[in-house]
């Protein structure tokens, strides 16, 4: 085994604390585990910490991250050492395979789809952000650097569909007002939480943004909400009980489903 980050994000240096900020939403979920349909067994690749991982299938998740795997809750099964690139499965040995919000991590994103696509004889269920949509939040203004580098990590939602089934479908997926998933969109309406150093810590795209233009873009933030700005703007936002910005669930099938 290769030493060194499995894809573009050191999740055994930086991935300490993701189960606490990190967790699975369950407005979220319920779109994720509809979509598997009547899969019994599944295979969760870039698993993680477990978010999403539905508690009424048997799953098979796949984890690079040591760090990662240790924090899997004791009652989910062990996670089996792997990269979606080379996964140790035979072909259609799973009734469904999914993968959320981990696909931008991977070093190659087509060889990735195309290994859940062989390991599934049913539905393969990605959970990811439209690179092309996210500079339409309002962070976008305080953090560009942020959305420079975020941008090119993401995989296009159509080349995604195009190989992860014949048959494909892409949906997106509003973020509740108390999302308790922490990505960034997370907080449309809670910016004051993002001023938390251990919040962005929590969301890969910082681990890219120099520590210079992290700490300029929370003094923007910071100044423009204790003077009203950010409120005169963007304060309607904190009356909306759900956002659809970037998030998309993307289902493909066989030819044959």
């Amino acid at each position: 085994m290769t030493s060194g980050p499995a894809g573009d994000f050191d999740y055994d240096t930086h991935g300490h604390g993701y189960a606490v900020r990190r967790r699975t939403d369950p407005r979220i979920a319920a779109m994720v585990h509809a979509a598997l349909g009547d899969a019994r067994t599944v295979v969760n690749v870039g698993a993680g910490a477990g978010s999403y991982e539905p508690e009424d299938r048997y799953v098979t998740p796949v984890e690079p991250s040591a760090v990662m795997r240790g924090q899997r809750p004791a009652h989910r099964a062990p996670a089996v050492i792997g990269t979606a690139e080379n996964l140790p499965f035979d072909d259609h040995t799973f009734d469904a395979a999914m993968a959320t919000i981990t696909v931008h991590q991977w070093a190659d994103h087509e060889r990735g789809l195309r290994e859940l696509r062989r390991v599934s004889r049913g539905p393969v269920v990605i959970l990811t952000f439209d690179g092309d949509a996210l500079d339409e939040f309002w962070l976008a203004e305080y953090a560009p650097e942020l959305f420079a580098v975020e941008r090119p990590r993401y995989p296009a939602i159509g080349a995604i569909a195009s190989l992860v089934g014949p048959v494909s479908r892409v949906e997106p997926v509003p973020v509740p007002i108390d999302c308790v998933d922490g990505f960034v969109e997370a907080y449309y309406a809670r910016p004051e939480c993002l001023l938390d150093p251990q919040v962005r810590a929590s969301q890969s795209a910082w681990g890219f943004v120099d520590d210079v233009d992290e700490a300029r873009a929370a003094d923007r933030l910071r100044r423009d909400l204790e003077s009203g700005a950010w409120d005169e703007k963007y304060g309607y936002l904190r009356r909306r009980p759900e956002y659809v910005g970037s998030l998309r669930l993307i289902v493909g099938h066989p030819a044959s489903g």
